[in-house]
């Protein structure tokens, strides 16, 4: 869809006004959505894909139909406080029989004992931006409860959404749920200014969340392995989900000598995260899971070329180019000495970066953008069943 459509759409939706019968004018029927979702939804000190795409598609969704009643739950999720939980419970509770209901998965997908009983007079979709069991880092028996508790949920749920074609297979087949129950919605892209760069090559940017699974780790030792090269790397991301892993890093950064090189410049957004992307040369992404990749996305609808590795959804977001130009490279995950020859190739060849650079571009301009997410999600909300039963 092109930004003109978008913009034709939004404008169609008149919203309701008091004054709206005697200017003669008749607004467009919305139907409602009550989108449960976590409480730091709209924190700027702790980003993530999750929270930007929950606050983003709620700006959509009015322009296909839905208009979004944010309902933002404060806990630990998914293993909340008995605080939290009865939060979440009266939430649910306090919404009329037949009630849409889009509930992110990180609330819901944590705790059957509360979602489970209200599928049978709510209209349920979950959201799944990644499932629980797939974080870095849990003990087995953590995980191994966790992907009870999801299953549990998602089999309830009258639709599940997942964020890329991976995920859905990924939920499906791990899970046992019916296909026709699972639905993709793909993240969006708002297609921006053309990154100018640093000098072409040297400036590297890593946006991501520094916690185990994003792996910034193996991407300091990649980063040693090539201190030869005149890079310099900032790594912008969320700096409170995992302190430990935090200090690990530092120390690890310092240990190689790397530290004037090498920045945890913490989480940044607007003109601030803006300033970061417009200066880099190359994105890079070390993740050990993803379900999507809005980082990758939001890299190449500058023009960026990406360096990540093939896990998850990855490879959907960094996809190709009209022409089938590949706009990145992709590596094993775990496997530092692979990133480090990319790197070197990045570096030592030429052709490569004008190939890397002019596939970037090219898929920039394909992009889809975020009235496709909406309208996707809309679709699937309209299609909901109604609940199998009645509670009297």
């Amino acid at each position: 869809m092109t930004d003109l459509t978008v913009q034709r759409a939004r404008l169609a939706y008149v919203p309701a006004q008091p004054a709206a019968e005697n200017a003669g004018i008749i607004p467009m029927s919305l139907r409602t959505v009550h989108f449960v979702m976590p409480g730091g939804v709209d924190d700027p000190a702790a980003p993530s894909g999750g929270n930007a795409y929950d606050r983003r598609v709620c700006l959509d969704l009015p322009g296909f139909g839905w208009q979004a009643v944010r309902h933002a739950v404060p806990g630990g999720w998914p293993r909340p406080d008995g605080a939290a939980r009865e939060r979440l419970a009266r939430t649910l509770r306090d919404l009329p029989d037949d009630t849409v209901v889009l509930l992110d998965g990180l609330v819901a997908c944590g705790v059957p004992e509360i979602v489970v009983p209200e599928a049978a007079r709510l209209r349920l979709a979950v959201l799944v931006h990644l499932p629980l069991g797939d974080e870095t880092g849990l003990d087995p028996a953590v995980a191994a409860d966790l992907d009870a508790r999801e299953r549990a949920v998602l089999r309830a749920a009258g639709a599940v959404i997942a964020t890329s074609e991976w995920a859905v297979r990924r939920l499906v087949a791990h899970h046992g749920l019916a296909p026709d129950r699972v639905h993709t919605a793909a993240p969006g892209a708002d297609i921006a200014p053309l990154a100018p760069g640093t000098d072409g090559v040297s400036r590297l940017l890593c946006v991501a969340a520094v916690t185990p699974r994003k792996g910034q780790h193996r991407l300091v030792e990649a980063l040693a392995a090539v201190r030869e090269l005149p890079w310099t790397c900032e790594c912008v991301g969320g700096l409170g989900q995992d302190p430990a892993y935090v200090d690990h890093l530092r120390e690890l950064i310092a240990r190689h000598g790397l530290a004037d090189r090498l920045h945890l410049t913490g989480p940044r957004s607007g003109a601030d995260l803006d300033a970061s992307y417009a200066a880099a040369d190359l994105m890079v992404l070390a993740s050990y899971a993803e379900t999507y990749g809005m980082a990758v996305t939001e890299a190449l609808a500058r023009g960026i070329p990406v360096l990540a590795t093939d896990v998850g959804g990855l490879p959907e977001a960094v996809g190709r180019a009209p022409d089938g130009g590949v706009p990145g490279i992709l590596v094993p995950p775990e496997d530092p000495a692979a990133l480090a020859a990319e790197l070197r190739g990045w570096f030592g060849e030429p052709d490569v970066r004008r190939r890397l650079k002019a596939a970037a571009r090219a898929r920039r301009a394909a992009l889809d953008g975020w009235a496709t997410t909406a309208r996707s999600l809309a679709g699937v909300l309209g299609r909901l069943p109604e609940p199998p039963r009645r509670v009297a």
